[in-house]
């Protein structure tokens, strides 16, 4: 199911395009997702505390840290891979059934580790093996959801998230006596998911004559956005950065504020996380499904970007005057409606401003996963110094959290391209 496609076409006749394929493509995110996130959430700190007691947090952070900087470069890299395939099979299908089934056994890697090192190397091939899944997922939005649908194709995907983080909580409670099992059972689930998806298929297939090169140079100076050459997709990818960040102070130091502010027990922490969590995902998969129509609907997106960043804004702040738990969650909620209606829109809207959809839709997509998970890593730098210039007053983090909300949504003003 491919046909060979040249630059300037615009790819696979998204017309046949039905509510199943649309709907395994979601599971195969959210099962990408459970594979990915299960082990950063709980099963790689349990396997550092198992290997060294002593220092597993010291190790935790290192595994964590590095392993990012694989995911950084993995995911363009992939993406800018899977643009130039020209292999009989497609573009797409090779990298996702390549990266499915090194994820599976990646996370054997860390479920078998002898040792922390080893730890490590499993977690780095399960970040590169994952990202190359991600990349050609990402680049199937483009590359066969018509530009009228992407909006609420874009809300589906964008639930697939939260329902990993829930899905990888509940798993790990099921089978928590057996670690192989916790480390197993998601990458079971994402190959099975991503194969079914591969099957159904009907993948571009690149004619050799038509390759863009493979030039590395090209491929690590493709890695500056450049506000000047391709303006709306800068802008767009700014804001992405802004309000990740933004998400990252709340998951960072959510338990710290419960603690220091409300006066939660270290014992009560992981309860009332959870259940903030079953908040949090519930109203993103909510506002997810419900913005992502409306922005299809009303042919906009920017006003549906600017008042999700907005909203995300004014929950961080509610939470940083927080003084009881229902207040907490009353801004978790807030929070929560703004990331969904964000999460869903702006991934249509970046597909809509694309440097080049036809020779680098994955690559570039790629680069835009880099604004959200570069974030991720500052932000701990960041919040460490609101920490210091505050006293120590974890309420400051969180109107740090809402400014960045602020600059998102300003991000993308600038816009031009797209109502």
């Amino acid at each position: 199911m491919h046909r060979v496609v040249a630059p300037g076409d615009a790819g696979i006749a998204t017309r046949g395009i039905g509510w199943g394929f649309i709907s395994i493509y979601a599971a195969a995110y959210v099962g990408t997702w459970l594979a990915l996130l299960t082990p950063i959430m709980v099963t790689l700190a349990l396997r550092a505390r198992e290997l060294a007691p002593a220092t597993s947090e010291y190790w935790h952070s290192l595994v964590l840290a590095i392993g990012a900087l694989f995911a950084l470069v993995g995911n363009p890299l992939f993406g800018w891979l899977s643009d130039r395939t020209t292999a009989a099979w497609g573009m797409r299908r090779p990298w996702l059934v390549g990266g499915a089934l090194g994820g599976a056994a990646s996370l054997w890697i860390v479920a078998v580790a002898p040792s922390m090192v080893w730890l490590l190397v499993g977690w780095c091939l399960a970040q590169l093996s994952f990202n190359a899944v991600l990349a050609p997922l990402a680049a199937l939005l483009p590359d066969h959801v018509p530009q009228a649908r992407r909006g609420t194709v874009a809300g589906i995907i964008s639930i697939s998230t939260p329902l990993g983080q829930v899905g990888g909580t509940y798993l790990t409670k099921a089978v928590a006596a057996d670690m192989t099992a916790m480390l197993m059972i998601p990458a079971a689930v994402c190959l099975v998911l991503v194969l079914l998806l591969v099957s159904m298929l009907p993948d571009r297939r690149l004619a050799r004559g038509h390759a863009p090169a493979l030039a590395w140079s090209a491929f690590l100076h493709s890695f500056r956005l450049s506000p000047r050459k391709a303006p709306d997709f800068a802008w767009v990818c700014y804001g992405r950065f802004f309000l990740i960040m933004s998400m990252s102070f709340l998951m960072a130091y959510q338990p710290f504020f419960l603690m220091t502010r409300l006066g939660f027990r270290p014992t009560d922490v992981p309860e009332i996380v959870f259940r903030s969590t079953l908040v949090q995902a519930a109203t993103v998969v909510l506002a997810g499904l419900i913005a992502g129509r409306l922005s299809d609907l009303t042919r906009r997106r920017k006003p549906f970007v600017v008042g999700a960043a907005l909203a995300c804004a004014a929950g961080s702040w509610m939470i940083s005057i927080a003084g009881t738990y229902q207040a907490f969650l009353a801004g978790i909620t807030l929070f929560g409606l703004g990331l969904g209606a964000y999460l869903s829109v702006d991934l249509a809207l970046i597909t809509d401003v694309l440097p080049n959809k036809e020779d680098d839709a994955a690559r570039d997509l790629g680069l835009f996963n880099i604004a959200s998970a570069l974030p991720q890593s500052i932000a701990p730098a960041i919040a460490s110094v609101i920490l210091v210039l505050s006293g120590g007053g974890y309420g400051a983090v969180f109107v740090g959290a809402g400014a960045a909300g602020v600059l998102a949504a300003l991000a993308v003003a600038p816009v031009r391209s797209v109502r």
